[in-house]
Parts: structure tokens; C-alpha cells; sequence
């Protein structure tokens, strides 16, 4: 009762836990008003005018223009919001709002000879909307549309003052006008139903898949010299710029500076006329840091479209051409690549499917194959018994690929995908995630194990993608949200 006497309405975040406080987007809006009125007011003339004018002709109205629009000097205030947090890739809020604003919105209308002034004021509005945001891509605003539908009728209140008298006043008038409003407005917009509103063109900003690049990886000539003993251990490590996937690799040719490896490889594309191929040959070392010896690049808008190209690339120390470095000799490195952009139907196809659809595996996947693509979204509640900088080590089938670390994070998000070539469908196969924390600096600690999961792929090949929060074992609280699909072609 106390809480009442002071407090003329108890905000919402205060009867209902569920609500979170919103106190600086209330202060945003306040200083953010008097520029938002008159860009609102200038676009909501914008949409009325051709509406205006379509039945303006077909009432045999003369004009209609109006000589005030202003949503006056009162803001909104959000008494609190609610955020859900999905498996699915979106965002979900649901703000509660009042409006008990003073708008000044004139309208002078003539016809048949006469003329007529019609004014709003008084304006009051109450509304619980769930606005989402999905999918969400990595392409600013990093959302492609926004779904706004109510959650329950609102609440509208208004004056409406003709020829300078307050028709809202008349007996029954009020009540009816206000039920009308609600029926109309809730036929609309309430819950399932929804207002969308489209920003990005979805596959664009998931940067769809346009081609498949196949790199051979033949010999490399007079590398040279790392090793103490007069020779080198060289692999070569390959991926495409602007890809977050991990790098490929090939063999490690032992005590030899004349390697031959002849091995294949298919990376993909999703934008040639920016991505390029990245080639860099490294010594490797049994205990130690491994060795660059040489890189190059070869930029895909180079090449022609299925059409072989068979390249021997000086290696270089860097990609600065003005760099004296680069005019020592570090050897060569023999390559055979080949673009194969899809066909403009198989693009289509692949745009035309929903965003939360298991896209399909790109040609030269294996027949009867498929490609096997794991995403480490996030983990909770991680504890290091000395430290926690979590990373997550993937494993399967002999093959190995590890997450970024993150710095003193129980919660950390990586949104990392990783993706593993299958001759076969994967149904007896498992995956094992292993979640370990990297100490800060050189010292008495070292790597910590915080858990780990193993999964069957059974159920991922039959159902195509599942999306799950996995308990860590070994771990006291420890879970991971891992995603899986299976892609075929």
C-alpha cells in the first residue's frame, strides 16, 4: 500500500518480473521527439496523399490538405519489454506502451461548395505489440524483416472536434467509434496475424553459395631450407578470403623441398567478384609454432568459368608489392584451379527456399554423399577450475577444427560454422565436441578441459538439422548449443 500512496501507477517491470526496465529508451525517446514528430508527420503525409487523391476524384471532393500535423510534445513511454530467446535465428520483444500525447492534426476538406474543418487532438493509445526480427543475418541492420502483430486489443482514445465542436461527445458516438477502431485494428494486426515489413533481401544477406571452387594442389619447387638439418616439412593451407570457415589442408611432405601432393580439394563460393583463393605453405614442427615459407593468392575474378587453369605462383613473404622482402627467392607452388559457377535455376531454386530451410549441399558433393555442416552457436555456465577463456575443438572422422578462444567468459558466443565433406550418409558416425579454457599467459597453469559431448548423426541424417542445448559431461552446469545439418544435393 505504501507503494501506491507514492507512486501514481506501479510501473510494469515491478508487478511483473518478466518485464525488463527500458528507463533509458524512455530518456532516447525524450530528447529523439521533436526530430521523429516531423519526420513521422512528414511520412505519413507522403503515404495519405495518393490515397487522398485516389478517393478524392471518386467522392467528388474538391481537396483535402491539411493545415496542421503534429504529434505534439509528448513522447510515448514504454513501461517495460519483454525479450524471448529462441533456438531459431530471430529476436522477439514485446513492448508495453502508453501514449497520452497532445497531437494537433488539422484537416480542412472542401466539396460540393462547401468547406469543412475536421481536428484530432487528445490522443491516447495503450498497446502490448510483439515486434520480431528475423532471420537474422550477418549483413547490417543484421535482420531482414520485422513482424509487428498485438497481443491483445488496444486501447485508442481521442478527440475529434467538426466545425470547432467535439463530435466525440455525442451520445453513443464514443463507444461506437471505439469498438470500431478495435475491430478493425485487431482484424489486422492481432496475434497471428501481422504487419510485415521487409529490409533485406534474404539471400543476399546470407550471402548464398554461387559456385564451387575445385583446387589441385600438384608440387611445389626449391623451397626453402627451415630445418636445422637442411630440409623443411611443408603442407599447404588454403581457403577463400571473406569465408569464416576453417582453413583445408593438405599432407605434410617430410624432409623434402621438391613436394608433390596432387591433392584435391572444393571450397565454396559465394562471391567471386570480391573472394579470392589464399595459398600459403608452411614448415611444420613437431613441438613449436609452424613456419610460413611463402603465400600467394589468386583472385577469382581472374579465372574463366569452367575452364582449368593451370598456375605456378611465386611464393612471396607478403601481399605488398612494394615490399624488397618479396624479391627473395622462396620457391613455387604448382596449382590447378577451376570456378564452377551454378546454373542460374539452381540459384533460383536456392533463393526460393525459406531461410530457416536446410539449404542443399553445392555440386561436386559426392553422390550419395552429402555435407555435413556444424555450427557452435554458444555454451553456459562454463567454470575453469583457474581459468575460463573457453574454445570448442571439434572432432570427426579423424578430422579436427576448433572455434576462436574468448577471453573470462561462463557465457561465451562463438556462431562459428565448420563443414565436413561425407563420401557417405554419416548414420552410424558420431561428433564429439570438446570444450577446453586456453590460460591468459605462460605460467604454472595450463589447458583446462571443461566438458565435453558426443553426438550420434543417426538422427541428424534422418531429420535434416536439429538445433539443441547439450549438457556438458564432466562438466557441474556446463551446456552447449550446437546445430547440425545434414545437406544433400
Amino acid at each position: 500500500m505504501a507503494i501506491e500512496r507514492m507512486l501514481p501507477e506501479i510501473p510494469l517491470w515491478v508487478k511483473n518480473p518478466d518485464y525488463d526496465r527500458v528507463d533509458w529508451l524512455n530518456r532516447f525517446l525524450q530528447l529523439l521527439w521533436p526530430y521523429l514528430d516531423k519526420a513521422i508527420c512528414r511520412t505519413a503525409k507522403e503515404i495519405a496523399k495518393p490515397i487522398i487523391d485516389e478517393n478524392a476524384a471518386k467522392y467528388k471532393i474538391d481537396s483535402v490538405e491539411f493545415s496542421t500535423f503534429t504529434l505534439g510534445s509528448l513522447p510515448p513511454i514504454f513501461q517495460g519489454m519483454k525479450v524471448y530467446i529462441t533456438d531459431e535465428k530471430e529476436l522477439i520483444m514485446e513492448p508495453s506502451f502508453k501514449w497520452a500525447g497532445n497531437p494537433n492534426v488539422t484537416v480542412k476538406l472542401k466539396a460540393f461548395g462547401l468547406r469543412a474543418t475536421a481536428q484530432v487532438v487528445d490522443l491516447q493509445i495503450f498497446a502490448a505489440p510483439r515486434i520480431t526480427l528475423k532471420p537474422l543475418v550477418p549483413s547490417f541492420p543484421c535482420f531482414a524483416n520485422i513482424f509487428v502483430s498485438l497481443m491483445e486489443k488496444p486501447y485508442v482514445d481521442f478527440g475529434l472536434k467538426l466545425f470547432g465542436a467535439d463530435i466525440m461527445s455525442i451520445p453513443g458516438l464514443y463507444r461506437f467509434v471505439q469498438e470500431t477502431i478495435k475491430i478493425q485494428v485487431a482484424n489486422m494486426y492481432l496475434w497471428p496475424r501481422q504487419l510485415e515489413v521487409p529490409l533485406l533481401d534474404i539471400s543476399k544477406a546470407l550471402k548464398k553459395s554461387v559456385g564451387i571452387l575445385n583446387v589441385k594442389v600438384i608440387r611445389a619447387h626449391k623451397l626453402n631450407k627451415k630445418d636445422l638439418m637442411g630440409k623443411s616439412d611443408p603442407y599447404v593451407k588454403l581457403r577463400l578470403t571473406e569465408d569464416k570457415l576453417s582453413s583445408k589442408k593438405t599432407t605434410v611432405k617430410k624432409s623434402n623441398l621438391n613436394p608433390e601432393w596432387n591433392e584435391e580439394f572444393k571450397l565454396v563460393v559465394k562471391d567471386p567478384e570480391s573472394q579470392a583463393l589464399e595459398l600459403l605453405v608452411y614448415d611444420w614442427e613437431k613441438v613449436g609454432k609452424h613456419e610460413k615459407m611463402g603465400l600467394n593468392v589468386i583472385p577469382l575474378r581472374d579465372l574463366t568459368p569452367d575452364k582449368p587453369r593451370m598456375l605456378t605462383l611465386n611464393l612471396l613473404k607478403n601481399m605488398d608489392s612494394n615490399d624488397p622482402q618479396n624479391e627473395k627467392s622462396r620457391g613455387q607452388l604448382v596449382v590447378e584451379v577451376t570456378y564452377n559457377p551454378f546454373k542460374e535455376s539452381e540459384i533460383a531454386d536456392d533463393m526460393t527456399e525459406d531461410a530457416n530451410d536446410v539449404e542443399k549441399a553445392p555440386n561436386g558433393t559426392p553422390s550419395g554423399g552429402g555435407l555435413l555442416v556444424v555450427t557452435v552457436h554458444e555454451a553456459q555456465d562454463l567454470e575453469g577450475k583457474h581459468h575460463t577463456n573457453p574454445y570448442v575443438k571439434i572432432l570427426f572422422k579423424g578430422d579436427q577444427k576448433k572455434t576462436k578462444h574468448i577471453k573470462k567468459n561462463r557465457d561465451p558466443r562463438w556462431g562459428e560454422e565448420f563443414q565436413f565433406m561425407c563420401e557417405e550418409p554419416p548414420v552410424k558416425d558420431k561428433i564429439r565436441a570438446e570444450v577446453f579454457s586456453r590460460p591468459s599467459t605462460i605460467g604454472i597453469h595450463s589447458k583446462e578441459n571443461l566438458g565435453y559431448v558426443v553426438i550420434n548423426l543417426a538422427d541428424v541424417v534422418t531429420n535434416k538439422r536439429i538445433n539443441e542445448n547439450f549438457h556438458l559431461i564432466d562438466s557441474k552446469n556446463g551446456r552447449i548449443q550446437i546445430e547440425l545439418q545434414w545437406r544433400t544435393s
